[in-house]
């Protein structure tokens, strides 16, 4: 894997671990991390070692502070070098989180973001294509669009994935007037589970080796055949179901699995 800028990156035992790395800017995505994270995303799909990534911000402050603005709107880059944004009229016009997102780049391995501080704005093009979200207890998300006069499009739709539409319309209509807990988060099913901030790493860690233990081919044919689940009527998903099974079950490990059943081995748990 490539050296990289604005994104550390690393991997142990299957576990991928992509840290958003500005923290003197609350790791807020500018051209580069947005190539850098293309370049992850994309390289991962061709991964045979990769079974599970953590997604995480640098520092305690900012999960990611959506888009930079002093790069994209204040002037640091000509219109004609920038990679995203708008053209030659309002017709054209390239998504500025197109690129960030792993589900966008085609990219099936599971994604744990682990949320520190705070999460706005663009921030949620990668939190709305997660497919686990733990947070820290003092970890907040707000959408401030609207507050500097820009539409909240991309974000709002990206999280009616994730949250309920009254708790998505009140985010985005109230902008950075209110920010919603970590805690509320919970209680509407956006995230799974808060932990105090100093367990945030070790928990996102829990969890994406357990997922790393697992064959790597049936775990992505759960997580598309979940995704085609919200995305298509119950109907066409499942028409698909079944090409996910015949993708997914391969004989030798069926017949791994069903040795560990008859022999009585049972993972451990804990109750949540």
């Amino acid at each position: 894997m490539a050296a990289y800028e604005t994104v550390l990156y690393s991997e142990s035992d299957g576990v991928v671990t992509v840290t958003l790395n500005r923290p003197e800017a609350l790791n807020a995505f500018n051209a580069q991390m947005q190539r850098e994270l293309r370049d992850i995303w994309t390289s991962l799909r061709r991964s045979r070692s990769a079974r599970c990534v953590v997604l995480t911000g640098a520092g305690n402050r900012a999960f990611c502070a959506g888009v930079d603005r002093l790069e994209a709107f204040g002037g640091q880059i000509p219109p004609d070098e920038r990679i995203n944004g708008e053209r030659s009229s309002p017709f054209h016009f390239d998504d500025l989180g197109a690129w960030i997102g792993p589900k966008s780049c085609d990219l099936w391995l599971p994604v744990i973001a682990a949320v520190n501080g705070m999460a706005c704005g663009g921030a949620f093009y990668m939190l709305g294509e997660s497919d686990i979200v733990i947070a820290a207890e003092t970890a907040t998300f707000f959408d401030p669009h609207l507050t500097y006069g820009l539409s909240a499009a991309y974000e709002s739709i990206h999280m009616l994935q994730k949250m309920p539409f009254h708790e998505v319309a009140r985010m985005a209509l109230l902008g950075a007037s209110e920010r919603m807990s970590a805690r509320r988060a919970y209680e509407i099913g956006f995230a799974s589970e808060v932990v105090p901030d100093d367990d945030l790493a070790a928990k996102a860690a829990e969890l994406a080796a357990v997922i790393a233990s697992y064959e790597t081919i049936p775990v992505q044919a759960t997580v598309r055949s979940m995704w085609l689940g919200k995305e298509l009527s119950r109907h066409e998903a499942l028409s698909l179901a079944s090409a996910m099974v015949a993708l997914g079950n391969h004989a030798e490990n069926k017949a791994a699995g069903q040795r560990d059943f008859n022999a009585g081995r049972r993972p451990g748990w804990r109750l949540r």
